[in-house]
């Protein structure tokens, strides 16, 4: 099997700062390569921002290139990538529409052999440097597919989305057991499939060659061989365990486990903020699952029933702390942690977060958001990871709560998307 060059330790992706969602397949949320935001006493943060509907994530590629993905709505949706300017971020060239199909956010990432591949509905496409379509794959299941993964030798791997959808009846939606995909990423034909012994809602995580799947209930992995996928029948650790407890997002692999939240039932309830539309009876959870043994540890968040998120949290491996969050309830905890597992709780703060987070380990930096209701107004905060202290905040100009990506920048600056608006968050 190929082994693509390493890309900043990420085989089969381009050697930039932030060439896919969360930063690499890991879902780490850390940069590749370059520094924190670096706030000192004095400093401020300054936002440029424009309206730019269902903005989902960026991503760079060479310096100054920058990627944004975007779509449209409904069950015959179109998506497409727009390089945007790294500062005004004007609309600098644009892709044709590229077919899609049922709404439910994708993804966008930046491949070592130079292209950029899309992910959105139940198609995937590749795109060169210059936004020109190379080869278009319709996916064999008609449902959202939400984004992929590059496994080492440059092979994408996708699966459908087994949610709810909004404004669908919940009552009537019955969800089957996911199919997990390989690409090949010169044409997108479909080189192997695995049905999963459940369905998944949470994106793919992985590490190497190993794909790991948050099922509805259970962690889940199979590996890719250059072959075939083969599901570890012997791993499969059940993380649903509490009456009213629901089901799980994606998880972030580090320091030998992988870390994800849960009761994330009713996220197709969004109405412009999480802010009271949980459904789930049990306490959110911050779960740990290790990945040697399989051993599951549930940690409540908050305490507060209703909790609900769609994302995954924060993990800074290197000073043992893990950040979670209830977006329903509008709390933050983070939490000692070390390869046993979690340990007391280090700080608690209220707070409207969302989002995917953005960690900078080099200055202990988590890019966050709180939104507003009464002014209809996300912010940017970048809290002390270690203390929960917050550092600097600053208005985004999205009037809704950012359930998305954001992205660090080339120095000293956060790209911040949301369902209306993309904005530059820098130092001044």
């Amino acid at each position: 099997m190929t082994t693509l060059p390493d890309a900043n330790g990420l085989h089969g992706y381009w050697p930039s700062r932030w060439p896919a969602e969360d930063g690499g397949p890991q879902r780490r949320q850390v940069p590749c390569s370059g520094r924190g935001l670096g706030l000192r006493p004095g400093e401020r943060l300054k936002v440029t921002s424009r309206d730019a509907m269902a903005a989902t994530m960026v991503v760079l590629r060479e310096p100054g290139e920058i990627f944004l993905l975007r779509h449209t709505a409904g069950d015959a949706a179109m998506s497409w990538v727009e390089r945007i300017h790294p500062e005004t971020l004007d609309v600098q060239a644009r892709s044709d529409d590229l077919a899609g199909g049922p709404t439910w956010p994708g993804g966008l990432g930046a491949h070592a052999n130079g292209s950029l591949y899309v992910v959105f509905g139940n198609h995937a496409h590749r795109v060169d440097a210059n936004l020109t379509v190379v080869a278009t794959r319709e996916l064999p299941r008609a449902r959202p597919y939400n984004s992929f993964v590059v496994l080492p030798d440059g092979y994408l791997a996708t699966k459908d989305f087994a949610g709810n959808l909004p404004g669908r009846d919940p009552a009537l939606h019955v969800p089957e057991p996911s199919e997990l995909l390989i690409l090949e990423p010169d044409r997108l034909e479909i080189v192997a499939s695995l049905t999963l012994p459940e369905p998944s809602i949470a994106r793919l995580s992985a590490d190497g060659d190993t794909v790991y799947v948050v099922g509805d209930t259970s962690l889940l992995r199979a590996t890719w061989n250059g072959r075939e996928l083969d599901l570890d029948r012997d791993f499969r650790a059940r993380y649903r365990i509490n009456d009213g407890q629901t089901y799980g997002w994606d998880a972030v692999l580090a320091a030998g486990a992988a870390w994800f939240l849960d009761d994330g039932e009713g996220s197709e309830r969004y109405a412009g903020t999480f802010r009271g539309r949980g459904i789930s009876d049990d306490p959110l959870h911050l779960v740990r699952v290790d990945l040697g043994t399989g051993a599951v540890s549930l940690t409540e968040v908050c305490g507060a029933a209703g909790g609900l998120i769609a994302n995954p949290p924060a993990v800074d491996a290197d000073r043992g702390i893990a950040v979670g969050y209830d977006s329903a309830n509008g709390v933050m905890t983070a939490f000692d942690v070390d390869d046993r597992g979690v340990g007391p709780r280090r700080w608690r703060r209220e707070q409207d977060h969302a989002c995917h987070p953005v960690l900078f380990p080099d200055t202990g930096e988590l890019v966050t958001c709180d939104h507003d209701p009464e002014r209809m107004m996300d912010q940017l905060v970048v809290l002390d990871v270690e203390t929960g202290d917050e550092q600097a905040r600053v208005d985004t100009g999205s009037p809704v709560q950012s359930v998305v990506f954001p992205a660090p920048g080339f120095d000293r600056d956060v790209y911040y998307c949301s369902f209306t608006t993309v904005a530059r968050v820098h130092v001044v």
